[in-house]
Formats: C-alpha cells, sequence, structure tokens
C-alpha cells in the first residue's frame, strides 16, 4: 500500500464446509471446514502475507475462525458478533430449492427467513462494524461468510442490503473494498485460487 494511499478493507469468505458444498444454508450452525475448506485456507496465506493489517477481524463462527488461523493471521484476530452470518431462522440448513417447494419464487434477498432476518436487518447490524472500518488507519482483513460480506460490500458502495444478491462470492475467495478519490468501491472481487 502506497504511504499516500486510503486504507483497504481485505474481505475472505472461509472456506468450504459440507453445507456450503451443498448449498443448505448456514447461519448460526457451527459447521466447520472440510479438507478441501482447509486448503483452501492454507493457500490464502500467501496471498494475504503481502500486506499488513491495523486490525483482523473475524465473526465468532469456527468455520470463519478457522480461516483466519490457517491463512496465519489469527494471533490478533478479534471475533465480532456483527460479522455472523446471516441468521437464517426455520430456513437453517435448507437449499433454496427445498425452501421454493413450500414458497415458489422464495429469495432469501427478498424475502428474509421467517424466524431469522432480513437482508436489511443485517445491514443494520454491519452499519457500526462499518463506521469503524471506514475510520481505520490502515488495512484490515476481515474473515466472515457469504451473505453477511455480500451485504457489508453492497453498503460500503451505498447500495440496499438486498444489493448483495448481485455479488456472488465462492468460498475462500478474497475481495478488497477501498476508494477512488472519496467514493467507496470494490477494488476486487470474488478472487480465488480455485
Amino acid at each position: 500500500m502506497l504511504a499516500d494511499a486510503a486504507p483497504e478493507i481485505l474481505l475472505v469468505r472461509h472456506g468450504e464446509t459440507e453445507w456450503s458444498r451443498s448449498g443448505r444454508h448456514t447461519g448460526r450452525t457451527d459447521v466447520s471446514l472440510t479438507e478441501a475448506g482447509r486448503g483452501q485456507a492454507r493457500r490464502l496465506a500467501g496471498r494475504l502475507a503481502a500486506r499488513s493489517y491495523a486490525r483482523v477481524i473475524t465473526s465468532p463462527l469456527s468455520r470463519a475462525r478457522e480461516t483466519c488461523r490457517l491463512a496465519g493471521l489469527d494471533r490478533d484476530a478479534e471475533a465480532r458478533p456483527e460479522l455472523a452470518e446471516w441468521d437464517y431462522g426455520d430456513y437453517e440448513g435448507r437449499t433454496t430449492a427445498d425452501i421454493r417447494r413450500e414458497r415458489p419464487g422464495w429469495t432469501v434477498w427478498r424475502d428474509g427467513c421467517p424466524g431469522g432476518e432480513t437482508a436489511d436487518e443485517v445491514g443494520t447490524r454491519l452499519e457500526p462494524l462499518m463506521a469503524g472500518l471506514r475510520a481505520s488507519d490502515g488495512d484490515v482483513a476481515l474473515f466472515a461468510h457469504g451473505h453477511v460480506l455480500r451485504i457489508l460490500a453492497a453498503r460500503w458502495i451505498e447500495l440496499p442490503a438486498s444489493g448483495g444478491a448481485r455479488l456472488a462470492l465462492g468460498t475462500a475467495a478474497l475481495s478488497v473494498l477501498g476508494y477512488e478519490r472519496e467514493t467507496p468501491v470494490l477494488r476486487l472481487w470474488n478472487d480465488s485460487d480455485a
């Protein structure tokens, strides 16, 4: 990073889990990484080592924390509850196809989850964290989950939380939030070695 450049926020989605591989909505269930997911996380280490970080922040869920550890950045990592994945409520562990048998046309982005959260509620949960990210005096590495990171990125570029629907994000993908002058931008999105 250039000395006069604005800090960047590196977003890292956790590595593969059994549930992510099968398309199951994995919110608050604490599912472990698969061996493939552990390999993905280890491969991130080299990509992340090129920078120094003012802060490393992770979701409290083990799949994000383990990804952070295997990527070599867990030494001073801070777990933040607002980075937990979307609360899917009654839809936890179910696939979209399964849910649509009961609710044709359902989408998590528009309809939310009974007993869980809506996209806007997740966005609101992230606002205090985002204020801190915007005020950071150095780069930040952030380890979390697919939907919560998509919402964070949408809100970063001043889209509604539902704008995250347009930001596909694979497991162990690296993304970078930053600025072009004073305008918040996506500098890199969904970059993976896979």
